[in-house]
Parts: C-alpha cells; structure tokens; sequence
C-alpha cells in the first residue's frame, strides 16, 4: 500500500511541515522505522528517538519540537488516534479466506449467510446460523443450535458450546472457548462433589472482541451476557451467569467469578480477581493485581487487595514504603521511654 503525505495529513485533518508528495508504504515503531515508513510520537518517553529514526515522516502533537529538517511531519492533536484511524483506512490487513474449504463439515441443517468464509476442519454442526460475511477459520467447531451474526472473525481452534449466541461484528482470537460448563458442583454428605447441569448459554452482543485463550463459561441457568462493546485481553475467566456492561474493557490474566454483575465502561487492569456474587457499578476502574471482595457502588478508581478507594490506598502505599523508618523511629522512642521510665523509678526510690 502506497499513500501521499498530504492525503494522510488530510485525511487525519492534521497540518504537513516538510514534503507533502512523500510516499508512505509502511508504518513502524519509531525506533524500528525504515525510509518509507509513517512513524507517530506521542508520548515524553520516546522523543529521544526523533533524532535517530529512520522514518520519512512523524505523526507529532504541537507539544514537541520539530528539530528534523531532513524528514517531514504530521501534525495533529492526538497522533495516537490519528495513527488508529490511518491503519484501519489504508493498512489494514486484508484476509485471504474464501468460500467453504472441502475438508469443513457443515450440517446440511446449518444455515449459511451469504459471503460467508469457512477454513479447514471447521465443524459446523445442526442447526447453527452463521450471518453474512463472517470468516471462521481453521479447526474451529462449532456445535449444535449456535447463532453468530454477521461480519464476524473467528480465528483458528476456537471452540462455540451449543445454544450460544453471538452478534454481528463479534471478534474470537484464537484457543477461545465460549459456552464451557460453569464450575457448578454440590457435594454429598461424604464430600463427594457431584456436577450440576449447566444448562444456560452464552450471549456476546455486538463488537464484542476475546483475545485469544479466553473462557467464558455457560450459565447454569439463563446466559452469561458480555454486553456491546466489550474488549477483553488473553487469558482471562469469566464464570457462569457473570453479566458484563457495554464497552467494558478487561485486561490479561483477570477472573470474574460467577453471577457477578460488572457495570458499564468499567476497566479491570491485569490480574484482577472478582468474587462471586457482587456488583460493580458504572464507571470503575480496578488496578492491577487488585482482589474486588465485597460490591463496588460508587464510580472512581480502586486498588489493593482487599480494594480500596485509589487516594486511600496510596496512601497506605506510601507509609508501607517507609515501615522500615517508621520500625527504627518506633524502637528510638521505645529506648528514650524506657531510659525515662528508669529515671522516674531512681527518682522515687530517692523520694521514699
């Protein structure tokens, strides 16, 4: 792919300072980029690498000097997002998958939206509906009564249980399992821990994306619901019954336990842990390596394990960083209370 300068620039609504008719046919990392490449600086930490790119031109904010005469710019407000939107109009990549491979197994059943891309040893089983334009790649399967909705990407070796339902523009990265059982046990009067059904499904409603190696467990009873929008990171768990709020966003490693209710544009950052059985509400962000015990239901930011409000948790940060201090100070005062309280004693002793 090949594209002027100036019709980037336009395109970003951003201001060109250098050549205008440069041709870009890359985009890279600024300290990766090559002759030919579109690069972006957005942020402090990388504008020590403006004077050694390599890169034809810079996608810059109007905070940072344009201390290159020998390579051109862009600049824009936001090149972060700018950047974003030049990738999907004239980078993206383009799939090569047509048509249903001979080596797939489709249910005479199945119904089969138009413009619909099917690799090899994918298994679509009785009943399932697949919408327009949807790409399934290799070694999927998909079982019995699934609905998926159009424009969807299914990457290889993802895994849809029977009963679940996705909506259009849904993206499964690869090793996804949607619509395994639910952890549902009950145990005897010996401890013996017997399965419960779990008859329920899954719903992904539209623009939902999975990273790859997420599991999303089958309601015992009803759907887990991950609601319009929602972008989740690799390797993370979400139990059974778990209702996820639109346009939430959850980063690698996390587990939400089941019947959990996670709010709207909520963010957990990685390796978060949710118990079962509370509630999250809209807007909250969770930090990294936090244990949610107990209901959120005040909007902000929290951190800690158990979670705290973010200030109040800082705060116990800060004075666990000088506990050391704190322990030396603690046994100087010990040492002054207790040479004063030999004082007092001799001088009573002298007194009686």
């Amino acid at each position: 792919m090949k594209i002027r300068l100036k019709d980037a620039a336009d395109f970003v609504g951003g201001a060109v300072i250098g050549d205008p008719e440069i041709e870009l046919t890359g985009l890279a990392k600024i300290e990766e980029a090559v002759k030919g490449d579109l690069t972006f600086l957005y942020l402090p930490a990388y504008e020590k690498f403006l004077s050694s790119t390599k890169a034809s031109a810079v996608l810059i904010g109007p905070e940072f000097k344009k201390t290159r005469d020998d390579i051109s710019y862009i600049e824009v407000k936001n090149p972060n997002v700018a950047l974003q939107k030049i990738v999907i109009a004239f980078f993206k990549p383009k799939l090569s998958l047509q048509g249903i491979d001979s080596s797939a197994y489709v249910d005479p059943s199945a119904l089969i939206g138009n413009n619909v891309a099917i690799g090899k040893n994918v298994v679509v089983e009785s009943g399932c509906i697949i919408g327009n334009n949807t790409t399934i790649y290799h070694n999927t399967v998909i079982m019995e009564k699934v609905k998926i909705g159009s424009n969807c990407l299914i990457y290889p070796n993802v895994s849809i249980r029977e009963n679940c339902i996705l909506g259009n523009n849904v993206i499964l990265h690869s090793n996804t399992v949607i619509g395994s059982d639910g952890f549902g046990y009950i145990p005897d009067e010996k401890g013996v821990y017997n399965k419960v059904p779990q008859i329920g499904n899954v719903v992904l409603e539209d623009d939902v994306e999975l990273g790859s190696n997420v599991s999303i467990d089958r309601a015992t009873l009803g759907s887990t619901v991950i609601k319009k929008g929602v972008k989740i990171d690799n390797l993370v768990q979400i139990a059974h019954n778990v209702v996820v709020g639109d346009h939430t966003a959850i980063a690698s490693q996390s587990g939400i336990a089941g019947s959990t209710s996670i709010g709207k544009h909520c963010i957990l950052a990685g390796q978060v842990g949710i118990v079962g059985h509370i509630e999250l509400t809209d807007n909250v962000i969770v930090g990294a390596q936090s244990g949610v015990s107990k209901s959120i239901l005040k909007p902000g930011k929290y951190r800690g394990s158990p979670t705290l409000e973010m200030g109040q948790m800082l705060k116990i940060e800060a004075h666990t960083r000088n506990i050391l201090s704190y322990a030396e100070k603690i046994k100087k005062l010990e040492e002054k209370i207790a040479s004063l309280e030999e004082k007092i004693s001799k001088l009573t002793t002298k007194g009686s």
